[in-house]
């Protein structure tokens, strides 16, 4: 469509947002930028002990030796690949469960105390009885993710389906429309942008997860780079391996907040 058919006004409105987005993402580059600049200056300026808190051209080096010993992209890899069989078994699982609770008020009422103490649990606490249920296998970690997650999507689903609009409700149930046809009809497309916002938290809670279970049992990983490092005093490879798990997680994000775009864009 032309921009002749646009009255001026509205083309006025559209550069500004263009140029609030554009604002936005160069800010978002120079904060980093100057994060990095700092860190690396006040390291080599014995601002910080470089030793103990390392620098971006000490973990820059220190990926070049893991991808020369081709070990970089092997425990990237494992825990990316853990992270993401996590995080869709949460959702999927989580999804699934927040419907039968809004299909069954009975069920809600009885099951919402149990999953508000289950919430409430210190996940890093039943690490032992992880590795006694399931073994010390990837199987573990998985599990261990799945557990950071699951909850919360619940929650979050469930208060979703609950926001929908109540006279929307009343209006289905007056023309006749069973639980089933509700929520394919209006609960599931009304709560879109609720489960957006699931997956933006599910994608931060299954890197806690993913972690977590590596640092409580796993022979390979960025958790377990992290682990051996403190153990050993190799400082760099520690904020090397976190390091890599801040980029690993944005992009995850910035992939949810595309599919995101893309929904709102065809809704």
């Amino acid at each position: 469509m032309k921009n002749t058919n646009y009255s001026r006004e509205h083309l006025a409105y559209l550069k500004k947002e263009r140029n609030k987005k554009i604002i936005i993402t160069v800010s978002r580059i120079l904060i980093l930028l100057l994060l990095l600049g700092f860190w690396e200056l006040f390291a080599q300026l014995k601002v910080i002990d470089p030793f103990i808190t390392s620098s971006p051209s000490r973990v820059a080096i220190t990926i070049a030796d893991l991808y020369k010993n081709g070990t970089l992209f092997f425990h990237i890899g494992i825990t990316l690949a853990e992270t993401l069989a996590g995080f869709l078994i949460a959702v999927v699982l989580g999804y699934a469960i927040a419907v039968v609770l809004w299909a069954s008020d009975t069920v809600h009422k009885v099951v919402e105390p149990y999953i508000v103490v289950l919430n409430s649990l210190p996940k890093i606490a039943l690490g032992p009885l992880i590795i006694i249920w399931i073994g010390t296998g990837y199987d573990a970690i998985i599990f261990m993710t799945v557990l950071v997650s699951i909850i919360v999507c619940i929650m979050n689903m469930l208060a979703g389906f609950i926001a929908v609009d109540k006279t929307k409700l009343l209006l289905m149930k007056a023309m006749g429309a069973n639980k089933l046809t509700t929520l394919r009809k209006l609960i599931i497309p009304a709560s879109i942008p609720a489960l957006m916002n699931t997956l933006k938290v599910a994608v931060g809670l299954a890197w806690i997860g993913s972690i977590m279970g590596e640092y409580i049992v796993s022979k390979a990983g960025l958790g377990y780079l992290i682990v051996y490092g403190g153990q050993v005093f190799k400082l760099d490879l520690v904020m090397t391996a976190t390091f890599i798990l801040c980029v690993l997680a944005g992009g995850m994000y910035g992939m949810i907040t595309l599919i995101e775009k893309i929904v709102n864009r065809y809704r």
